[in-house]
Parts: structure tokens; C-alpha cells; sequence
């Protein structure tokens, strides 16, 4: 008797539990990264351009198709250093590398947050979208955050 209580009591809970949220999703990198970035379609790359400035992102709310090849252009314009911080969001993507003004190339499983140097800096994230959801993303240097960099990345 006592195990179909527990049996029902799980079940039930299961039943009703939520599903779980992006970040709990994403609590790891992606661990097929590689063979989903070898089977995107790159030559129907989407291009989608961030501009920091002081103190905000343009534009604030970025949307993404789960599947797509994206090129993640990140431009800093203002007169600061900033952070494009996305914790869960980099988790949740397959990354195929970063390139830096055409003169460097990173290739990680994923990371935590990306900082664009003052005036000009540049940085170019190509990858693929896994997990749906909304993510935030925001800037962790000093209270540029309070003062209104952050934003919504979607991932539908």
C-alpha cells in the first residue's frame, strides 16, 4: 500500500511540475555542438548586428530561429568598454567559432561572456541556436547594467 502511495504521489508530481526553464536546460554546453554545426546550412547564414553604446544594446531585444546558422556580429561604438554577458544563452547554442576583426579565431565549446573594446571593437560569433526559450543578456563591468545595458535574446 504504501509503495502505490508513493507511486501516485510521483506520478502526480510529475504530472504537474513545470517544464523545465532554458536555464535549467542549458546548465551544460551543448554536447553534440560539433555535428550540429557540420550539418548547418552556413551559406544561408543569418547575419544579426548588436551596437553597445553608453549604456545600452541596439537593439535591446535579439530573436533567433533553433536550427539556423547566425552570425553574431558584436560592434562597440561607445567610448567604454562592454560586456555582451549571456550565460545560459552561450550554453545553449552551438558555437562554431569567434572571429575577431578577421584577425583571430577562438573556437571554445561555449562562453560565459564576451567583452568589446572601446570605439570600434568587434566581434563576430557564428552559431546555431539549440535551446528555446528567453535568455538575458546584460553588461558586468561597474553599473552599466543598472544604468540599462542589458536586453532579451528569443530563441523560438
Amino acid at each position: 500500500m504504501k509503495t502505490m502511495l508513493q507511486a501516485i504521489l510521483a506520478t502526480t508530481f510529475l504530472a504537474i511540475a513545470p517544464p523545465p526553464s532554458p536555464a535549467m536546460a542549458a546548465e551544460r554546453h551543448i554536447e553534440n555542438a560539433d555535428e550540429i554545426v557540420q550539418q548547418a546550412d552556413w551559406n544561408a547564414m543569418k547575419t544579426v548586428t548588436v551596437v553597445f553604446e553608453e549604456h545600452g544594446y541596439t537593439p535591446e531585444e535579439l530573436r533567433f530561429q533553433a536550427g539556423t546558422a547566425y552570425k553574431l556580429v558584436l560592434r562597440n561604438e561607445g567610448e567604454k568598454h562592454h560586456y555582451f554577458t549571456a550565460p545560459e544563452f552561450f550554453r545553449s547554442i552551438a558555437t562554431r567559432k569567434a572571429m575577431v576583426n578577421g584577425q583571430a579565431e577562438i573556437k571554445a565549446p561555449y562562453f560565459k561572456a564576451i567583452e568589446v573594446l572601446k570605439e570600434g571593437g568587434q566581434l563576430d560569433l557564428y552559431f546555431v541556436p539549440v535551446v528555446r526559450g528567453r535568455f538575458e543578456v546584460y553588461c558586468t563591468i561597474d553599473d552599466h547594467r543598472e544604468k540599462g545595458m542589458e536586453g532579451q535574446i528569443i530563441v523560438e
